[in-house]
């Protein structure tokens, strides 16, 4: 075991001046990835900061028809709200598919963000990571890689974001808000995230000392449905596969709007701009999600065993925007 100190901080400021002064320190929500991590000796933080308890719980309105989401709410909690399923269902539904209850009624929507890959070679410290230690190598790209990227990968990383919720959130244009030394800033949910290059040992953009506040999810579009699938090992509680976050407004039999993002193909949530490119304007049929879906799968680079991943994906995309034209249809 080792040792390790302890702080549990009285406000936001305290926390972040601490974290600034120790490099070492680690923000510590519901602790379901980090403490795990620290049991295989992958991450040996000198200081917790135990933020759990600061005023960060709240889901609120914002002045616009929006939603905020304080960092410490939890999955649970965020995933039954009233707001969240009436009017961002694939929010919902993405973390209800992404963990078991007793994991959900602990684990953070801050900590949901900045979890870590769940890569065996990351996990396995007898191994070497370059997102453990840089330049120690990559032994997934010739080794185990089957539920790895097929998506933005480098030489240098093949790994894939486990979060099922960053998935919905990047489809729904969210924004996370950070406070750090330097004051506030916020970064919208489709940057937060990094593509692996050549530091795949930085994960997202956050800077040393900040820490994520909230999470705010603009108004949604009018008229627009939301859907949230994933495909996985087994029905019970897994990481994807390949999953797929849609927000869809059809009008006259045309997409008025779409916003599509992928999962589990990607060092982060996949942004699928190319696929919403062809959807715009065009008719809400198979044959237009199909070609969508295709133009924006066309950038894979499969490794030796997870091409599959390619097919899985488009016939989530196709899947999920027929149901939800189906679904805008019903309701129009």
């Amino acid at each position: 075991m080792r040792p390790f100190a302890y702080l549990r901080p009285g406000s936001v400021a305290e926390a972040v001046r601490v974290s600034a002064e120790r490099p070492e320190a680690r923000f510590l929500g519901g602790g379901t990835n980090l403490v795990d991590l620290m049991k295989l000796g992958v991450e040996s933080p000198g200081l917790l900061i135990d933020v759990s308890r600061l005023p960060l719980d709240r889901v609120v309105p914002t002045d616009d028809g929006g939603l905020r989401i304080g960092a410490t709410v939890r999955n649970s909690d965020l995933a039954a709200h009233p707001a969240v399923r009436e009017r961002y269902p694939a929010l919902s539904q993405a973390l209800l598919a992404g963990a078991s209850g007793q994991l959900r009624n602990t684990a953070t929507t801050g900590g949901n963000l900045l979890q870590r890959t769940r890569c065996l070679y990351f996990q396995d410290t007898s191994k070497p990571c370059n997102k453990r230690q840089p330049g120690s190598g990559c032994p997934a790209r010739e080794g185990v890689h089957r539920d790895l990227a097929v998506l933005g990968h480098s030489p240098d990383c093949v790994a894939t974001n486990p979060s099922d919720m960053a998935v919905a959130l990047a489809a729904l244009d969210a924004t996370v808000h950070l406070r750090g030394p330097e004051g506030e800033r916020a970064v919208p949910a489709t940057e937060f995230h990094r593509l692996p290059g050549d530091n795949p040992d930085q994960d997202t953009v956050v800077r040393p000392g900040e820490m994520v506040v909230d999470v705010v999810l603009p108004p949604a579009p009018e008229g627009a449905v939301s859907l949230y699938r994933k495909a996985r090992d087994r029905a019970s509680y897994a990481f994807a596969l390949a999953s797929v976050a849609a927000v869809l407004t059809v009008r006259d039999g045309r997409v008025a709007h779409a916003s599509l993002a992928f999962g589990g193909l990607a060092h982060r949530p996949w942004r699928a701009r190319a696929a919403e490119d062809v959807l715009r304007g065009a008719p809400a049929t198979e044959e237009t999600f199909a070609r969508a879906a295709d133009t924006e799968l066309a950038a894979a680079e499969p490794l030796r065993d997870n091409g599959f991943k390619v097919a899985l994906a488009r016939n989530l995309a196709v899947g999920v925007l027929t149901e939800l034209t189906d679904r805008a249809d019903r309701s129009g």
